[in-house]
């Protein structure tokens, strides 16, 4: 421990110095190390005489610790790296709000760093991160095509995954095959047929996982799901339009739609709109994720609820307490289904 502020000097007209432990060391009696000790708010607070002089020396001299210095000696700055993908995407401006609560319940502090999903901008920001001494990463941006977290294994840097997984570096995702089987599952109950998916990129774990859900739900019920229902997508509200018109163009039409996360299911609403099909009286409608814009829109969304807060607070004690060896490296919370007015029967003769 190391400290700074206060005065130290005399009346020489000098600027004075910081005050250091060992001034306070000396205006004590004791070491060093004993002012460090007593000091350190990390450990549980000592009444022994000696703890009280300190504590008065460090009063009367205006001694305070200094934080950065002292987490520097310890080899970290109790500042974790976030990494994601954009913050103009709810979910991941949401998730990291998550982190940075997580994070300020630990005395710690998380800085975002943003990669538009591009590899070398991720590798980039990575490194930037890891230059201002981060404690480590939080990543959103696994992919499939991308071995980047492996890189970060063979070099020993901490890290967790979020929301994505390779399988393999720790990591806190939401059930996404269980979200993704609630959601079809919820369709077919209401006894639709031709029920299609907007599925996502190939290369999240998150997209794929639904679409198993997805697979799942309508082989139980005996279900056709046949590859003009399930188009791959983009994230985006524009690629979920795209994605949506295609599909609502395609003969059959299918009366409903169970659309990977909640921007493509704007994205299909839109589209529906454009084709003049009424939502949920001509088309129903399932997002994913559950964002806080979806229960206000004309229609209310019908979504699968991801707790974000459980992610991240997961996320954030895989980072600090590694799992050991045979212990289970991917926390994985339970979503839920939240009903609203986008989904509803199909109508008769459809």
């Amino acid at each position: 421990m190391d400290g700074t502020a206060g005065a130290a000097g005399g009346s020489s007209g000098r600027p004075a110095r910081p005050v250091t432990i060992h001034d306070v060391a000396r205006a004590a009696g004791v070491s060093t190390s004993t002012v460090s000790r007593v000091l350190d708010e990390r450990l549980p607070p000592s009444r022994s005489a000696a703890a009280q002089r300190v504590r008065e020396a460090a009063t009367t001299l205006g001694y305070t610790r200094d934080v950065y210095a002292a987490s520097l000696r310890r080899q970290g700055t109790n500042t974790i790296g976030v990494l994601v993908p954009r913050l103009s995407d709810t979910v991941m401006a949401i998730l990291y709000e998550e982190l940075a609560t997580a994070c300020e319940q630990r005395s710690r502090f998380a800085v975002v760093a943003t990669t538009q999903e591009d590899r070398a901008a991720e590798r980039a920001a990575a490194e930037s991160l890891l230059r201002r001494r981060v404690d480590g990463l939080v990543m959103t941006t696994a992919r499939s095509d991308d071995d980047f977290p492996a890189e970060l294994r063979a070099r020993g840097v901490p890290h967790v995954l979020a929301l994505r997984t390779d399988g393999v570096s720790a990591s806190s995702v939401g059930d996404d095959e269980l979200g993704g089987y609630l959601a079809t599952r919820h369709l077919l109950d209401l006894g639709h047929r031709r029920v299609a998916l907007v599925a996502g990129p190939d290369y999240a774990s998150s997209a794929r996982n639904r679409r198993a859900g997805y697979h799942r739900a309508m082989a139980e019920q005996g279900v056709d799901a046949g590859p003009e229902l399930v188009r791959e997508s983009g994230f985006s509200i524009d690629a979920g339009e795209d994605t949506g018109h295609a599909l609502l163009t395609h003969a059959p039409r299918p009366t409903a739609i169970f659309a990977v996360n909640d921007n493509t299911a704007i994205g299909v609403m839109a589209a529906a709109h454009r084709l003049n099909l009424r939502v949920p009286e001509d088309l129903s409608v399932v997002g994913y994720n559950d964002i806080p814009l979806v229960s206000r829109l004309p229609v209310p969304l019908t979504s699968v609820k991801v707790p974000f807060h459980l992610i991240a607070a997961e996320a954030l004690n895989l980072l600090l307490a590694p799992p050991r060896a045979g212990e289970q490296a991917v926390h994985v919370c339970t979503p839920t289904l939240i009903p609203r007015a986008s989904t509803t029967r199909p109508a008769a003769g459809t």
